[in-house]
């Protein structure tokens, strides 16, 4: 069935969805590693940061980040260091100007940004062309991932996915994040955003109206009048509608696995597909706790990267 009950099971004093989310944020280490940098040049004239843990003659793994996330997010280090214990060379990719740095263009990142995704595969299959290469998405990098997937045009080389609390359906996750404590995550979230857009328009003339930003409220304001337009949308609607991964489901054609909670306080559980809206080869493991990207089974016993690292080795043995 592409639908199975996970068997993570959380602290017991980490049920709340919450503190699920909340506390890796806060308590969970990042992580020193050797890793090397590098700054991949695109074909538009922009460029992407990628940092490397590499293992050669091993499989490649391509980390795709959440919603301005980086290599400082809580899950970053702690899943490279896993996925190269597990034996794989290990690539993160920062989406554009997520690194620390502005990038180019006006335009940023968006969740149904795929193009990107296909040229650092591209570029790792040029390097290990003998390896198979696999990918894991995170929060928005799921989405994109899961997209990707859908579309049709994907690196040859690549052998399998992972994803991990993906917003399928991000009109719902846009409402979500306004309701309740999801608020708290939408207002981090927004101030990000703003002052990204803010910095930019400091150094380069934006297609949009810049005025009054700091004055948006909600992060479906912020699609609507910076993401969409940004992008080629026509608004925050078009733009939900083009780049939920939902509707690609269906088309996978590569063995994937999700991993979710049902209480990720970042959607509701309406947004999670059922069974026939997945591919044959689209695994949906689907815990009842969990939060967004947390899965917490006690002090420093951290579920999700063991997990993540133990799908695709499987993925390598079949």
């Amino acid at each position: 069935m592409p639908v199975v009950e996970s068997e993570f099971t959380p602290a017991s004093w980490l049920k709340n969805r919450h503190l699920q989310t909340l506390y890796p944020v806060f308590f969970r280490r990042r992580l020193s590693l050797p890793l090397m940098m590098e700054r991949m040049e695109l074909a538009d004239g922009d460029f992407l940061d990628l940092a490397h843990l590499p293992q050669n003659g091993n499989p490649q793994v391509l980390i795709l980040h959440g919603l301005e996330g980086s290599l400082r997010s809580h899950y970053a280090t702690p899943l490279i260091k896993a996925l190269y214990a597990a034996g794989f060379g290990v690539t993160f990719m920062h989406f554009r100007g997520c690194s620390g740095e502005p990038n180019r263009l006006p335009r940023r990142y968006h969740s149904g940004d795929t193009a990107d995704i296909h040229a650092v595969l591209e570029s790792m299959r040029e390097r290990s062309p003998d390896q198979p290469l696999y990918a894991v998405g995170i929060s928005l990098g799921a989405n994109a991932l899961l997209k990707y997937l859908g579309e049709g045009r994907v690196c040859k080389t690549l052998a399998a996915a992972v994803a991990v609390s993906v917003p399928f359906d991000l009109a719902n996750a846009a409402q979500t994040l306004q309701t309740g404590f999801a608020r708290v995550y939408q207002k981090h979230l927004l101030r990000r955003l703003v002052a990204a857009t803010r910095e930019k328009s400091k150094s380069m003339p934006l297609p949009i109206d810049v005025t009054g930003l700091e004055k948006i409220k909600t992060l479906y304001a912020f699609d609507d009048h910076v993401t969409g337009p940004l992008h080629g949308f026509a608004g925050a609607d078009d733009y939900y509608r083009k780049s939920s991964c939902r509707r690609y489901l269906k088309n996978i054609n590569l063995p994937t696995h999700i991993i979710h909670a049902m209480d990720d306080p970042f959607m509701t559980e309406a947004a999670i597909p059922d069974d026939g809206e997945l591919a044959e080869k689209v695994v949906l493991e689907l815990s009842r706790y969990g939060g967004h990207v947390g899965f917490v089974s006690g002090i420093n016993h951290w579920w999700l990267e063991s997990r993540v690292a133990m799908v695709l080795q499987q993925f390598t043995q079949a």
